[in-house]
């Protein structure tokens, strides 16, 4: 089939998830074959409801969704699931086909070598879990490859990869010669390689499509919104000024009274014909996490090396796979050597994958349950500050956006007050417009703080005291 041509069409679909909850409204657009596009939208717009609607995981309510004769479609995901975090390599992979693949370990190693997740002969025994979390994103995202689609899904490819690890995505997408649709936040990232921008107006609930590359195309959106406020700010102007001309001449009686209805009627008129601006993505609210009171002493101390006390920020560094995750969680569960956390602490966890969370509680009984004395109206404003609203807060968390899971870990923090906090990637997932808000609360965070993270540019809006270099990488 010819490049170019229209491979994925959306005609007039609608999708509706849960209680009448509308995600899409009566949407239409085109995916081409050859091209490469990004898919944007706030934090639960329902981005990676459209992916499943294309993998046809999900039916659309109404309206039609027509995919190529034979196209094959692959889906690289934001995180392994929690039933697959204890398969092998092997086992992991095995279950991308819908039969059995025979000798199935050359095509691991060699989509392998393609994600510089360079192995031997005893990587397709290992257990999943096993990974860090930037050598997790790369088995995701081989476990498309693997599959050698037509159209290859990439949502948030770039969470936990470090420098090198996004550098080489870079370099493979923009020399696939396939289809390609990426979730990201990573502005830089899309620019390289983008054609086209679909924004999924969470407020509209429509899709608007762009040509050009990333940075154009936010452009284009900005230059539009512009013209439209100026257009609507003229027209209700004017409409204005025809309503008080005709209160004007109604009183005159007569044949005014008819030049005042029409005055209204084009006053009306000029009101129908203002237009719905595109609103911005709204931001959280700024926040505070309070720090546990009476912190006294050394809060942790680490391998000799490093004692936290209150008002002082680490940062972890180092390769992906080099055991930050694995120093961090071994610090919490008090199996690291030499690591100590001071008795009556209260540890505030953020981890990437989200494993804290239960994923069968109610965002309610999260929330609630990490508070000391337990306050509805207090947690539900928290909530509120964090886009969690009255329609989201009674749903399970297994049932949230990877966006809104990260917030909901966020409101825990505020409401669980601890004395150290410990953050593995707090960015992955989340809105770019929520991270200047998020580093701001940790620059201002009073209690000891150990973070992990592969983003300079929100490290930099951070006070960090010292830093600690992992070097040693655990070789597959």
């Amino acid at each position: 089939m010819p490049k170019g041509e229209s491979i994925i069409s959306f005609e007039q679909a609608s999708f509706e998830h849960g209680h009448n909850k509308s995600i899409l409204h009566e949407v239409s657009f085109s995916i081409r074959r050859g091209k490469k596009y990004t898919l944007m939208g706030q934090n639960g717009a329902g981005k990676s409801t459209i992916f499943s609607l294309i993998t046809q995981k999900l039916k659309p309510t109404s309206g039609k969704i027509n995919i190529a004769d034979g196209l094959s479609i692959a889906l690289s995901r934001q995180a392994i699931a929690q039933n697959e975090r204890e398969l092998t390599v092997r086992e992991f992979f095995s279950k991308c086909f819908p039969a059995k693949v025979y000798d199935i370990d050359p095509k691991v190693d060699e989509v392998l070598e393609i994600v510089n997740l360079r192995g031997h002969e005893k990587v397709h025994d290992r257990i999943v879990k096993s990974f860090s979390g930037g050598q997790q994103a790369r088995l995701l995202l081989a476990s498309a490859l693997i599959q050698e689609p037509d159209v290859l899904l990439l949502d948030e490819p770039t969470n936990n990869l470090d420098k090198a690890g996004i550098e080489h995505l870079t370099q493979f997408i923009q020399t696939y010669q396939k289809t390609v649709i990426v979730i990201s936040h990573d502005a830089d990232f899309l620019n390289s390689f983008t054609d086209g921008v679909l924004y999924l107006d969470v407020y509209t609930k429509i899709i608007e499509q762009y040509d050009g590359n990333y940075f154009d195309v936010i452009e284009q959106i900005a230059a539009r919104v512009e013209k439209e406020n100026s257009k609507n700010a003229r027209l209700a102007k004017e409409a204005i000024e025809k309503k008080e001309k005709a209160n004007f001449f109604a009183k005159k009686g007569g044949r005014l009274r008819l030049l005042a209805k029409r005055m209204r009627e084009d006053a009306a008129q000029m009101e129908e014909e203002q237009v719905d601006v595109r609103r911005e993505d709204k931001a959280i609210r700024p926040f505070t996490i309070p720090a546990q009171p009476n912190l006294i002493g050394e809060i942790v101390s680490l391998k000799d090396k490093f004692a936290l006390s209150k008002n002082q920020h680490l940062l972890l560094t180092g390769p992906n796979g080099s055991g930050k995750t694995t120093l961090l969680e071994s610090i919490v569960k008090g199996t690291a050597k030499g690591a100590k956390i001071a008795d009556g602490i209260k540890v505030g966890y953020y981890r990437q994958d989200f494993s804290t969370l239960n994923f069968d509680d109610t965002v309610y009984d999260s929330l609630m349950a990490v508070m000391r004395e337990q306050d509805e109206q207090k947690m539900r404003g928290t909530a509120a500050s964090f886009l969690i609203t009255s329609d989201v807060i009674m749903t399970k968390i297994g049932n949230l956006s990877e966006g809104q899971k990260g917030l909901v870990a966020f409101a825990r923090l505020v409401l669980e007050r601890p004395g150290l906090l410990i953050l593995d990637e707090p960015t992955n997932h989340i809105n770019f417009r929520h991270l200047p808000v998020i580093a701001k609360a940790l620059d201002e965070y009073e209690g000891a703080m150990i973070l992990v993270s592969h983003v300079p540019e929100f490290v930099d809006q951070i006070r960090i005291d010292e830093t600690m270099e992992l070097t040693g990488r655990l070789h597959l």
